[in-house]
């Protein structure tokens, strides 16, 4: 089986949970395989650098990039709203990106197109038009949905409107493109039941994250006296992490902080915005990027995932879940992982609630050590990545 994989960003730096998610997809098509075609779009936010690559994965993927401007244009932004075009999606599209699809398939042949979220999506034509591959899409979040909760939390009526507008113009286009692939790989249960919901008439297949569990080790340890570290990990580029975070620090962290004065909150994250520190908040600390999450996440006790808006499934809660880390969030925020609330995570969707599971935690009333090793064992249980791989195979072969 020869298996072309398009992706809308580089594997590899492991930036953030879609570059992991990718990057691990890659990996485990190459073990189950032998080899694959890997083609990815690389953009200002997101560069493509041949030096993040070994010599091993240059040879089994014959990696090629091409930049995409994917910077947003006002005008562009505009006009396409105004025509009813999804402009979030039309900008990833470029006349060098997809010459370098064509060079491609008129060189060599495929059986499966694989399409690394909805943003490789506007070159679906240009497979169709020189290949006679089957193409399954690789959905990462139901886009609209994300862009939906986003318009329903933000209080500005201008900005309720446009954000509105924007998930109603997803929605479309998400149901347009149903009707020109051949199968759907989804990264939860629950995304697979929201496309049954939407009467998707496709294949689905739940292909969740996975981990390669050699590489995670049990970070439980015994915290410093009357010192609990609580943590957030991800990108600030990214809408739903900026809100949720922003959220934190106004509601969630003066209550916590004023019950437990010694608690700790520490942030990591690329493009970290300054402004989130100038809030008068006490024992706050911000880490920007870091270069070693895994080491981030060892260091420090309690994660922190109050997400508000979201869709697919949050890698980071894995990677803490697969440390040994427990881990308070959101439902919102834990979707797409098959949890047990109270033995493998603590779900908190206010403030209060926060709050109340910090104190219980603090207290001893619940064992955080004990809740990481659950969730620990749940994850690596659930998310190995070899057998992740071979199920992908699989659905690749039921739709061929």
């Amino acid at each position: 089986m020869k298996v072309l994989q398009i992706c809308h960003k580089p594997p590899l730096p492991l930036n953030d949970g879609g570059c992991i998610a990718i990057n691990n997809i890659s990996k485990g098509l190459i073990n189950e395989l032998g080899s694959i075609k890997v083609l990815t779009i690389n953009t200002s936010k997101h560069p493509f650098n041949l030096k993040y690559y070994d010599k091993e994965y240059i040879k089994n993927t014959r990696i090629e990039s091409s930049f995409v401007n994917t910077k947003i244009n006002i005008i562009d932004a505009f006009s396409n709203l105004v025509k009813n075009n999804s402009y979030n999606i039309s900008r990833f599209f470029s006349s060098d990106f997809n010459d370098l699809i064509i060079k491609t398939l008129k060189f060599e042949s495929f059986d499966i197109v694989l399409l690394e979220s909805l943003f490789t999506t506007p070159y679906i034509k240009t497979v169709r038009s020189y290949s006679k591959s089957k193409i399954i899409l690789r959905s990462h979040n139901i886009e609209f949905i994300v862009w939906k909760r986003l318009s329903m939390k933000n209080n500005n009526p201008l900005k309720k409107l446009y954000l509105k507008l924007l998930s109603i113009q997803l929605k479309n286009y998400e149901l347009g493109i149903l009707k020109k692939i051949d199968g759907i790989a989804t990264i939860s249960n629950e995304e697979k039941n929201k496309y049954i919901e939407l009467k998707c008439p496709l294949k689905i297949a739940t292909i969740p994250f996975g981990i390669e569990t050699k590489n995670y080790k049990n970070k439980t340890k015994n915290r410093e006296d009357g010192k609990l570290k609580f943590f957030h990990l991800g990108s600030m580029d990214w809408k739903p992490n900026l809100e949720a975070v922003g959220w934190l620090l106004d509601e969630i962290w003066p209550k916590i902080q004023k019950k437990i004065p010694n608690a700790e909150l520490h942030l990591a994250g690329k493009n970290m915005p300054n402004w989130l520190f100038k809030k008068k908040n006490i024992n706050v600390f911000n880490h920007n990027e870091v270069k070693d999450s895994s080491k981030f996440i060892s260091d420090h006790d309690v994660m922190l995932v109050p997400l508000l808006s979201a869709g697919g499934i949050r890698i980071k809660i894995i990677e803490g879940m697969a440390h040994g880390k427990a881990i308070i969030s959101t439902k919102i925020g834990a979707e797409g992982i098959e949890f047990k609330n109270g033995e493998n995570i603590l779900i908190a969707n206010s403030p209060n609630e926060f709050y109340n599971e910090a104190l219980k935690i603090y207290s001893g009333e619940k064992n955080f050590n004990k809740i990481g090793e659950n969730a620990r064992e749940h994850i690596l249980k659930t998310y190995d990545q070899n057998k992740i791989s071979k199920k992908l195979v699989s659905f690749f072969e039921s739709v061929l």
